[in-house]
């Protein structure tokens, strides 16, 4: 998790620019909404597009769809055939995404469920190349289980905020039920077997997850 300012400048210098698109989104989303840092963002958002692109996959779950950007990113990798299907649990914010989606031409190609992605995704009669999961972080390993059995053997699953701000690494406040689930989490996929894993360190951090 780099927290060195002038390294983060450095990287955006180098890194490509954020299309017009996605500036205008993340404008929004700063100036609407009460927690604007929940945007996935430049730097990892292009991480984001970047492993869409080299894996491709035909069907991805996203939990947690905020305002949209990282499923966007997502779709630019999607296989020609590709389709997103995406989570949001605050139904008072999905006009923002369903707005981009269409400005982005993408509207075809990504489906936006509003509720609880505990309840709609036993009714997706679906399996999936990937699976992000950015939801409440004291429901990660609830979000797991849930889509465990609907992700195909090589499938990815990326989990956000797996460090927390450097939470996991600190005493853990009475009451934080956030960092604990993260904590609990990463506990349990230490101990899973049937996976590979490991941390990119961006940002608050992703697990990425490969189903063997």
């Amino acid at each position: 998790m780099i927290s060195n300012s002038k390294l983060e400048d450095y990287i955006y210098s180098v890194i490509d620019p954020e299309d017009s698109l996605l500036y205008e989104l993340n404008r929004e989303t700063h100036l609407k909404l009460v927690h604007p840092r929940m945007v996935t963002g430049r730097w990892q958002g292009q991480m984001l597009q970047m492993i869409s692109r080299m894996i491709q996959p035909r069907s991805v779950l996203e939990i947690g769809t905020f305002t949209g950007y990282s499923a966007l990113c997502f779709a630019r990798g999607l296989a020609p055939d590709g389709h997103i299907h995406t989570i949001e649990v605050n139904d008072e914010i999905i006009d923002i995404p369903l707005k981009y989606f269409k400005k982005a031409g993408l509207s075809d190609k990504i489906t936006l469920y509003a509720g609880d992605a505990l309840e709609i995704i036993p009714t997706l009669n679906l399996t999936f190349d990937m699976v992000f999961i950015d939801g409440e972080k004291s429901q990660y390993i609830q979000y797991y289980d849930a889509v465990f059995d609907k992700v195909e053997p090589g499938g990815f699953i990326l989990a956000d905020n797996i460090l927390w701000s450097g939470k996991v690494v600190q005493k853990v406040e009475k009451g934080d039920y956030f960092t604990q689930g993260i904590l609990e989490f990463n506990e349990y996929l230490k101990k899973d077997q049937r996976v590979e894993k490991t941390i990119l360190p961006l940002r608050d951090g992703t697990m990425l997850i490969r189903k063997k």
